[in-house]
C-alpha cells in the first residue's frame, strides 16, 4: 500500500511517500514558490543525492502534478505509475470540532472552509491542496489529518477562556491548539528514548518553527498548549505576535483607523520576530547571522523569543508536577542551538542542565539527539518531527476499519525498533562530512555503531 502525504502551504507543497507493506519511507520533498516565478521541486530518496528541477507552477494543481511526475519519473521516481497510490493524506492545521483524522468528504471540506479564519495562513492553502489533489487522483481515498485533534484531551480549565459562557456554547470560543500531530510523534519518541511507557511519561514539547508552540503532555496526553482559538496565541513566532494585551489591538485600531481584518493581518503576517527586527527578517537563520554581527534588533528578537519559550517551560513544569523530558522540534527546534540554549538557560535549579557542546553539535533534521548533561534530572532531546507517519498510519487504519482516537491507538513509532530509512540514509551521508553529529545523536543506525 503506497500512501502519498501532502502538506500544502500558500506557496508550497511538501510531500512524502510511504510504503506501508514494507514500513519504509520511499521519498520526501517539496515544491516551492508556487504562483511565483522560479518554482522548483526538491526530491529526496534513501541513498540518493537530492534531485532538483525548476518548473513554473501557477497553482497547487500544477505543483501536485509536478510531484506525481517526479514520483513516477523513469530515473528519479519511486513508483511505476500513479495507479500505485492507494490513498492521499492532507495535513490540516485547524480541524475545529474534529477529534481525529477523517475522510475528506464534501461535508468535511465545507466545514474546513467554514473555519478557515481560525488558521488564515494555513487552512485556505490546505483546501486548495485537497481540491487539486482530488481532481488529479479522484479514485483514491483522501484523508484530512487534523493538527488540533491531539489537543482534545485538555481539561476544561485549560481550554476554556474567562469570557461570556455563550461565546463558548454558541461560537466555540475555546483553546484548540495546533501542531498536534508533531507533538504526538515527538512525545512518543521521547518515551522511547527514555525507555518508558507513553502512559507514564510527562514531556514538554517545544515545536519551534515559523509557527511555534509549547505543549504540556501528561501521561501521554495533551494537558495544555500555548496556541489558542487560532495559532496566533502563545510564543513569539516568525510573523505572529503570540501573547499580547488585547487592548493594544483596540488602541491601535482607533489611532490608525484600522479595520479588524487589517489588524488580524498585521498580528498574523507582520508581527513576531519580523516586526522586532524592523520588518527585515522572519527567518531565524538570518536573525542569528546578523545578531552575531552585532545587530541589536536581531539580538533582541532572539532574547524575546527565547524568554517566552522559557516562561512556558516554567509554567508547564508547574502544571505537570513532574517532567521527564523537554523536547525541541521543527525547523528552529531541530537546527537552532542558539535559541535552544537560551530557552533553558538558568533552569539548572529545576533539574534542567544543558550540555553546551552537544547542543552545538545537534544541528541535523535526520537524527534524534540528547543535549542535556549527564547530571540533568530532566532530559533535553532534539527530535526531528515526522507528522507524515502519524497521518500515514491514520489513513491505513481508516481504510482497514481499525482507527480510533489517539488515546486508544498504538502507533508504530512508539516501538523501540522503529526506524525511518530515509533519515537513516541521510544521516549516514551527513556524518561522512560532519562526524561531530555523532556526539549528541542517540538511537543511531546500526552501520554507525560498528
Amino acid at each position: 500500500m503506497i500512501i502519498l502525504f501532502l502538506n500544502c502551504g500558500s506557496s508550497s507543497v511538501k510531500y512524502s511517500v510511504y510504503d506501508w507493506d514494507k514500513k519504509r519511507s520511499l521519498a520526501a520533498g517539496g515544491v516551492e514558490r508556487i504562483g511565483i516565478a522560479g518554482s522548483f521541486i526538491t526530491h529526496e530518496r534513501p541513498g540518493c543525492a537530492a534531485y532538483e528541477l525548476q518548473q513554473d507552477c501557477k497553482d497547487h494543481k500544477d505543483a501536485i502534478n509536478l510531484v506525481i511526475n517526479t514520483l513516477t519519473h523513469s530515473e528519479h521516481g519511486v513508483i511505476e505509475n500513479i495507479n500505485m497510490i492507494s490513498a492521499v493524506g492532507h495535513r490540516i492545521v485547524h480541524g475545529g470540532k474534529f477529534t481525529k483524522s477523517v475522510e475528506a468528504t464534501p461535508e468535511v471540506i465545507a466545514e474546513l472552509k467554514n473555519i478557515s479564519d481560525l488558521a488564515p495562513l494555513h487552512n485556505p492553502a490546505h483546501i486548495m491542496g485537497i481540491e487539486a489533489a482530488k481532481s488529479i487522483l479522484p479514485n483514491v481515498t483522501h484523508v484530512c489529518v487534523m493538527d488540533t485533534a491531539f489537543h482534545q484531551t485538555m481539561p476544561a480549565f485549560a481550554y476554556m477562556y474567562a469570557l461570556p459562557r455563550e461565546w463558548y456554547t454558541q461560537h466555540s470560543m475555546r483553546r484548540f491548539g495546533a501542531h498536534g500531530t508533531s507533538v504526538m510523534y515527538c512525545s512518543r519518541r521521547a518515551a522511547v528514548l527514555l525507555g518508558k511507557n507513553v502512559e507514564d511519561t510527562n514531556t514538554i514539547i517545544c515545536h519551534i518553527g515559523n509557527g511555534a508552540s509549547c505543549t504540556a503532555v501528561k501521561n501521554g496526553q495533551c494537558y495544555d498548549t500555548s496556541m489558542g482559538l487560532t495559532p496566533l496565541e502563545g510564543l513569539v513566532m516568525g510573523t505572529r505576535c503570540g501573547d499580547i494585551d488585547p487592548s493594544i489591538c483596540f488602541q491601535m485600531m482607533k489611532k490608525l483607523n484600522m479595520s479588524p481584518d487589517e489588524m488580524y493581518r498585521i498580528l498574523n503576517r507582520e508581527s513576531g520576530v519580523k516586526a522586532i527586527t524592523g520588518g527585515r527578517f522572519a527567518d531565524r537563520r538570518d536573525i542569528e547571522i546578523n545578531a552575531q554581527k552585532g545587530d541589536e534588533l536581531c539580538k533582541l528578537a532572539i532574547a524575546m523569543e527565547s524568554y517566552r519559550i522559557k516562561k512556558y517551560i516554567g509554567s508547564y513544569m508547574a502544571a505537570l508536577g513532574r517532567v521527564d523530558a523537554i523536547v525541541f522540534t521543527a525547523g528552529v527546534g531541530e537546527r537552532g542551538p542558539g535559541i535552544r540554549g537560551k530557552s533553558v538557560e538558568g533552569l539548572e535549579n529545576y533539574g534542567i542542565v544543558l550540555d553546551p557542546q552537544k547542543n552545538k553539535d545537534a544541528v541535523t533534521k535526520n537524527a534524534e539527539s540528547c543535549i542535556s548533561a549527564p547530571e540533568s534530572k530532566v532530559k533535553i532531546f532534539v527530535v526531528p518531527t515526522d507528522e507524515e507517519i502519524v497521518g500515514v498510519q491514520d489513513i491505513v487504519a481508516i481504510q482497514a476499519g481499525t482507527y480510533d482516537v489517539y488515546t486508544k491507538f498504538h502507533y508504530i513509532f512508539q516501538d523501540p525498533e522503529y526506524r525511518n530509512a530515509l533519515r537513516d540514509e541521510a544521516f549516514l551521508e551527513e556524518v561522512k562530512k560532519k562526524p561531530f553529529l555523532l556526539n549528541a545523536a542517540v538511537n543511531i543506525p546500526q552501520e554507525l555503531k560498528k
